[in-house]
């Protein structure tokens, strides 16, 4: 394989260098969704009791459910004395309810029912424990690699875990798979029925701070502490993060504020190679043309911590000549871009058109140039 450096664009004007967070949270992972950075991880991969941040499993199986017409939102559930029973944060729900799927899934993101979670749990899957094993089962589906669920609402059990990374991807996963109903996890406020007003805020303490927060979901008990799964957009980047196991509400607040500010502030988005632009064009072996050039799907965007600009290495990969024929889409070589402080950035590099293999008398005609450049070189040597 042969690496050409590549000369890069100019970048931004040089800044002060990016400093490293030191998270108080007990666990924490942050992460660039444009670019697939992860910014800064703590403890991301232990696994934890997540609280009601596990709801946001229970909300992905019901988006889920109406993505596929098992449901709509106009759908009426039954509520059973056990969904009725559950203490902590409840919509109030009583067995003469039949609450629809639109008010249940508010009723979870932003009253943080854990009634309606059993009523969602029963009505998709019979049973809260049925459910439960359904969850554990889409999750390996989704990646994620150590999280087991016990219920549908975090309530304390056990077995009941995940971790800061698997929360994380989960939060991608929603905002990827849902674009539409993602939105309800920037509702700052459900009064269900007017049952209870007090109650009818988002926990979500960045929502009303006007930082691009939308989402996702708190989470507290006294063993996994205060938590939360927070995302928020701006300037066309959006950042998910996770923290567990704060000690106040204010705390959880503090921090998600300051990891918000941080993550915007100090890493910049940067385009190195615009979607369809020609990256490299290399030789070919007997094709109808001498050369091919080498491109990338979607552009490469990379995150820059400030002040790291000018030492940001791009290296294009490939074996050369390239043998014909060749079509258009084929991966011919790899884009690795090296930013200080992260792991390298590997981007195919795809074929820009076809190249066919060339006729008889071109193929005699590339061979004897060939076994020329060859007589020369041993010359020369």
């Amino acid at each position: 394989m042969r690496a050409f450096l590549l000369r890069l664009i100019a970048l931004l004007t040089l800044a002060a260098p990016a400093q490293a967070f030191d998270t108080n949270a007990g666990t924490a992972w942050v992460y660039d969704m444009a670019t697939s950075t992860v910014l800064m991880e703590k403890n991301a991969d232990q696994p934890v009791p997540p609280a009601s941040m596990s709801k946001l499993m229970t909300v992905y199986m019901l988006f889920e459910a109406l993505q596929e017409g098992r449901v709509q939102l106009d759908t009426r559930l039954p509520v059973s004395t056990k969904a009725r029973q559950m203490g902590g944060s409840t919509m109030f729900l009583n067995e003469q309810d039949r609450p629809t799927v639109e008010e249940l899934i508010k009723g979870i993101i932003v009253l943080s029912g854990n009634d309606a979670c059993v009523v969602v749990a029963e009505g998709l899957a019979g049973t809260e424990e049925a459910f439960a094993r359904q969850m554990t089962e889409k999750g390996k589906e989704l990646g994620l690699t150590n999280s087991v669920f016990a219920n549908a609402s975090g309530w304390p059990q056990p077995r009941h875990r995940m971790t800061a990374h698997d929360l994380g991807i989960l939060a991608t996963h929603l905002i990827r798979d849902f674009p539409d109903l993602y939105k309800n996890f920037a509702l700052t406020e459900f009064p269900f029925d007017n049952r209870a007003p007090a109650n009818r805020f988002n926990r979500n303490p960045l929502l009303k701070l006007g930082i691009g927060a939308d989402g996702l979901k708190t989470g507290h008990t006294q063993e996994a502490g205060y938590g939360l799964v927070g995302s928020a957009v701006q300037d066309g980047r959006r950042v998910i993060f996770v923290i567990t196991g704060l000690p106040t509400d204010t705390a959880r607040a503090e921090e998600a504020e300051r990891i918000v500010n941080w993550a915007f502030r100090q890493f910049t988005m940067e385009t190195l190679v615009p979607g369809g632009e020609t990256v490299v064009e290399v030789p070919v072996w007997l094709g109808t043309a001498s050369r091919v050039g080498l491109t990338t799907k979607d552009g490469v965007n990379v995150l820059i911590p400030a002040g790291a600009q000018d030492q940001v290495k791009v290296e294009a990969v490939y074996n050369s000549p390239i043998p014909a024929p060749i079509a258009k889409g084929d991966q011919l070589g790899q884009l690795v871009v090296t930013v200080p402080g992260a792991k390298d950035a590997v981007t195919p590099l795809l074929a820009a058109q076809d190249v066919p293999e060339a006729g008889f008398m071109g193929r005699m005609k590339g061979a004897v140039m060939r076994l020329g450049s060859k007589a020369i070189d041993a010359v020369g040597g």
